[in-house]
């Protein structure tokens, strides 16, 4: 039994990433979790991965920006100009061996062992397609996939919940969203929040975590979750940070401005 920090989409954030790990510190993680992209966007690619490196992790999967900053691919089909231009830049902060670091024996998908818990950094029916979660219809398609009682994933950068109940009524829907996961507008921001999901025997979950580096959902707060396997439930911590400095930082790297400015508004 244990605790479990899940984080996902750090995106090379230092003052995020320190901010949630001094968190888990304070709730006496166990071991971590990790749905994937550590890096892109932000401009501490090094000094994320050198902290990931150090970390007791239970299990990792692969994102999008871990496989493309690995890679020697220069088109990068789907993503768009900021997003690539951030990914050519991150390769030049790293040394082959750090760039393999981030997809040597790394998963698209995995479970981890002894705690009933699938791991995906996209969706589970073809997660090396980068597809997103965003409502119950992509979520009913996901638990037909999913044979664990719980899945976490990332990518979309949004926090959403979904569960999937045991026994339904003719008009009964078997999967809805779990609301109270979300954001919810007009919340101060300045703030940490905590948002707890008890797990219920029979029910199946999914949960998006939303990020920690780069928040696409109206909330700039840094955004991450626990799993207590005594106590039964997910917990999803939203934490301010130091947004002015990540944003001089990527201004002063010469990234795209637009990545800065998104870390204020959370969008």
């Amino acid at each position: 039994m244990a605790k479990y920090a899940i984080l996902s989409d750090i995106h090379s954030n230092l003052e995020a990433f320190s901010v949630a790990l001094e968190k888990c510190r304070e709730l006496a993680v166990d071991q971590y979790i990790s749905l994937g992209d550590i890096v892109g966007y932000n401009a501490d690619p090094a000094a994320c991965l050198k902290i990931a490196r150090e970390l007791p992790w239970a299990a990792r999967v692969m994102g999008n920006h871990d496989e493309y900053t690995a890679s020697d691919d220069q088109e990068m089909l789907g993503f768009n100009p900021h997003a690539r231009y951030a990914v050519l830049w991150t390769r030049a902060q790293l040394d082959e061996e750090e760039r393999r670091y981030l997809v040597d024996k790394v998963p698209y998908r995995t479970a981890v062992p002894g705690i009933n818990v699938t791991l995906v950094h996209a969706t589970l029916d073809s997660p090396e397609n980068w597809g997103y979660i965003f409502d119950a219809h992509h979520a009913t398609d996901n638990f037909s996939y999913q044979f664990t009682q719980l899945c976490f994933c990332g990518h979309s950068h949004v926090p959403v919940a979904f569960c999937k109940k045991p026994i339904t009524g003719m008009h009964d829907r078997s999967v809805e969203e779990i609301e109270s996961w979300a954001y919810v507008p007009g919340s101060d921001v300045t703030v940490p929040e905590e948002k707890t999901v008890e797990i219920k025997p029979g029910f199946k979950y999914l949960f998006n975590v939303g990020s920690i580096g780069q928040p696409r959902n109206r909330d700039p707060r840094c955004s991450f979750a626990v799993y207590d396997t005594v106590d039964r439930a997910v917990t999803r911590y939203v934490l301010p940070y130091d947004i002015a400095t990540a944003r001089r930082k990527i201004l002063d790297a010469g990234l795209p401005e637009r990545l800065g400015n998104r870390l204020t508004t959370g969008s």
